[in-house]
């Protein structure tokens, strides 16, 4: 059974990881990057976004390629422009319906409004559109393709790193971390086998469950779950080579080994998966289908890395034994290990015990001090929302082509919002739009219109071509028709939306509005809804976890209050340098949530992996040693698992999508605050000044 067991269990997980492998070249059949897919079903935006497929009779997302010069256009130049727009329908993916080329006011401008199967490969048929739009151009004349098209587009472009140089960035800096901690040539590989292949086995159970619509996947979540198995897999790992090397000294045998490292290390690494799975899953309250989407996912790869951690790397160390540490020696010697009544002499963390209990109140006192007004920063964090324009943080056409249409036309063409209403309230509702003064011009769609749609008044429809020519019929849908608002500013901006709010407020029932900026705004209260919801309701759970590892009410309380200090002091920080650094134009509401449950979640896991080794300690040697002897000996460890956790979060940061930046940014230095600054000094002074009654009101708190 001693060899059976462990041979048993690396043949089952290489298996599993061999066939979940090739799943990495795969995520895009089943990843989503639409945007109303990230929101709840019941919003305005979905449920116009839906009905559209009725009124067009294809599921498209329209693209807008705008071609422009910086003079008037010539009769030769729009000939040519003409010539292209022509051949826009044989570009593979795009739908019949082209419109004509539409003139700007200023001559210097054009714009198409072009159809694209929505189940055709989107970036194929962008591409294609972009490269067919701009050959054979006269010289000073450009093209671009903007509108939801061509933004998707570019999104998914940027997200096109994940499967390759996300993954590489992060294995490699995890590499180069366990190469310094361990100076081994073999352990940092055993290590980092046992996140890979707990990301193989989670990823291929996700894409199942993606592929059966049980789970939305989409590129944020992708890029999220990848680092998030990677760090929590190796910060486990971490914790159980450090066992393993401590049982290495006290006993003779490996099984024994193995034995002793699990029973000292299976409690606090369960307790932590298990903080982060119940902070993750607290994202099923979500209002967001993005958000309740990414809660499960994540909590799938957390479950893999917790079974890899104690079973997969178990199996390996007791396997390869002392050898895995060479060429460091690990003799089995019981007189090496620390006196039971003293610190180690030596050593950084030690010193550091040493120095904690000769002015614990000063220094928890002066840190909590020192992190409240670094937290004051928070208040200069603009987390409500950026344009669709500054999400990629690359270089984008469509950001381009979008400028240049607020150049020559009104700023909100390309992404006009969908009006749903009643066929007998057209009248009503188009008088209601034109009468905002947000609100450029209003078309109806309309089949028998060359352009696909007719210009609105307040009346009704505008009749097109020769006077007296009879009005374009609307097309009616279950007695609703479709109208179409150009907003006179750009689509993600603070007045569109304002514009969107303001017409929402005064058309009541009347009508549903959609499009890129009813999607944003609907987008963005659903976010604050979330975020407001769910972060309590994370720190219930986690409170209520450590009070039941812990045997505790005042510890737990003390432990959550400091990682909220530590979360408070990183946004603050985080604040200051997207504002006055690198610049960023805002942040998406989620960001703040996202950031919080990671932060929460897994900083919490230091202070479990202090606190139950403190436990441990106090009950045999006496709370106060028991802070101090915890220390010293988890201090390695705690510190490289922060650091490695740090590093695979900041690796998101290749991924050039402001959103993910950001996180990067937020958890990789609160990771380290919470690593360097609250566990190594806060807690342990905090917890050394109060005592025994830190245990309170369990037993050993009156010992």
């Amino acid at each position: 059974m001693r060899i059976l067991l462990p041979a048993v269990l690396i043949v089952v997980w290489l298996v599993a990881a061999g066939i979940g492998g090739p799943y990495f070249g795969k995520v895009s059949e089943v990843s989503s990057n639409d945007s109303t897919s990230y929101l709840p079903a019941s919003a305005d935006a979905t449920v116009v976004q839906q009905e559209l497929p009725k009124f067009s009779g294809a599921k498209v997302i329209p693209a807008v390629v705008v071609f422009a010069a910086d003079a008037e256009l010539d009769s030769d130049a729009l000939k040519t422009i003409a010539d292209r727009v022509n051949g826009f329908e044989d570009v593979p993916g795009v739908e019949s319906g082209v419109s004509p080329p539409l003139p700007s006011e200023d001559g210097q401008a054009v714009q198409v409004f072009v159809p694209i199967d929505a189940d055709s490969e989107l970036r194929v048929a962008v591409d294609g559109l972009r490269e067919h739009a701009r050959d054979g151009l006269p010289a000073g004349v450009t093209a671009h393709v903007t509108g939801p098209a061509g933004f998707t587009t570019d999104l998914v472009e940027a997200f096109g790193g994940i499967d390759s140089l996300l993954l590489l960035v992060a294995l490699g800096a995890v590499l180069l971390i366990l190469v310094i901690v361990y100076r081994s040539p073999l352990l940092p590989f055993l290590v980092l086998a046992t996140s890979l292949f707990a990301l193989c086995v989670a990823l291929l159970t996700v894409w199942w469950l993606a592929k059966a619509d049980v789970l939305v996947l989409t590129g944020q979540t992708q890029g999220i779950l990848f680092i998030l198995v990677i760090g929590a897999a190796t910060d486990y790992a971490l914790l159980y080579v450090a066992r393993y090397r401590e049982a290495l000294r006290e006993h003779a045998t490996r099984w024994e080994s193995t034995r002793a490292a699990l029973k000292g290390s299976v409690e606090p690494i369960l307790a932590s998966g298990g903080t982060v799975i119940a902070g993750l899953l607290c994202l099923l309250l979500s209002d967001l289908n993005s958000n309740r989407s990414l809660g499960p996912v994540a909590a799938i790869g957390i479950v893999f890395a917790v079974l890899s951690a104690l079973t997969f790397l178990p199996a390996l160390l007791m396997a390869f034994g002392r050898a895995a540490f060479w060429p460091r020696r690990t003799a089995y010697d019981p007189a090496r290990t620390a006196d039971d009544e003293a610190l180690p002499k030596r050593g950084i963390w030690a010193t550091l015990a040493r120095g904690i209990a000769r002015r614990p109140r000063v220094i928890w006192v002066t840190t909590a001090l020192a992190l409240a007004v670094a937290a004051l920063g928070v208040f200069q964090l603009k987390a409500d929302g950026v344009d669709q324009a500054a999400l990629v943080l690359s270089e984008s056409d469509a950001r381009d082509g979008q400028a240049v249409l607020a150049e020559h036309f009104p700023a909100g063409s390309g992404s006009p919002a969908a009006v749903l209403t009643d066929q007998d309230r057209l009248e009503a509702t188009a008088a209601v739009l034109l009468d905002n003064s947000g609100v450029d011009a209003v078309s109806v769609l309309a089949a028998d219109s060359p352009s696909g749609s007719a210009p609105v008044t307040a009346d009704g429809v505008q009749p097109l071509g020769r006077p007296g020519t009879p009005a374009p019929a609307p097309t009616v849908v279950d007695g609703r028709v479709l109208l179409q608002a150009t907003l006179t500013d750009a689509a993600g901006s603070d007045a569109a939306q304002q514009t969107v709010r303001e017409l929402r407020a005064e058309l009541g029932d009347q009508a549903r509005i959609g499009g890129v900026t009813a999607t944003a705004i609907d987008t963005n209260d659903a976010s604050v809804h979330d975020r407001n919801l769910i972060i309590p309701v994370v720190l219930l759970v986690i409170l209520v976890i450590l009070m039941l590892l812990l045997r505790s009410v005042l510890a737990p309380v003390l432990l959550i209050a400091t990682v909220v200090l530590s979360f408070g002091t990183a946004m603050g920080v985080s604040a200051l340098v997207f504002n006055h650094v690198l610049d960023f134009p805002g942040a998406d509401p989620a960001v703040p949530l996202y950031g919080f449950v990671f932060l929460v979640a897994l900083g919490i896991d230091y202070n479990i992996f202090l606190m139950t080794r403190v436990r441990e300690e106090s009950i045999v040697h006496g709370t106060r040693q028991g802070v101090l002897r915890g220390l010293a000996v988890t201090g390695g460890v705690i510190t490289s698992a922060g650091v490695v956790l740090a590093a695979t979060f900041a690796a998101l940061g290749v991924i050039p999508i402001l959103f993910l930046a950001q996180l990067a940014f937020i958890v990789a230095f609160g990771v380290l605050l919470d690593t360097v600054i609250v566990r190594s000094l806060l807690v342990p002074a905090l917890s050394y000044d109060i005592g025994r009654a830190i245990w309170w009101p369990s037993k050993l708190a009156k010992r």
